[in-house]
């Protein structure tokens, strides 16, 4: 299966100004993907847990640097787990709802 589908992995850090001032500064790069559709035993599994997946992707594991989030068509989703198969990861997420 190729990897048609670009997201973008977000990762963020605290930064601090020189007047002290703390604020998050988000990082995004670009990866291939494929994209699975999040089946009904997976989703109400985690429902039980109050999560709410929305999209499952797959992308090879060297790519993976333990981030927060992801950006799919402009979409903000927080990564909710991961789960290494081999040299893939499968990450499943849910859609972030205002600022996130």
């Amino acid at each position: 299966m190729r990897h048609s589908e670009v997201i973008y992995l977000i990762s963020s850090q605290i930064i601090e100004d020189q007047y002290g001032n703390q604020r998050e500064v988000a990082t995004e790069r670009k990866v291939f993907a494929n994209e699975f559709t999040v089946t009904s035993n997976i989703f109400f599994n985690a429902d039980a847990g109050g999560l709410k997946p929305s999209k499952s992707f797959e992308i090879y594991s060297f790519e993976y640097r333990n981030e927060s989030k992801l950006k799919h068509n402009g979409v903000v989703y927080r990564i909710i787990h991961t789960e290494k198969r081999g040299d893939k990861t499968r990450i499943l997420c849910e859609r972030v709802i205002g600022n996130g």
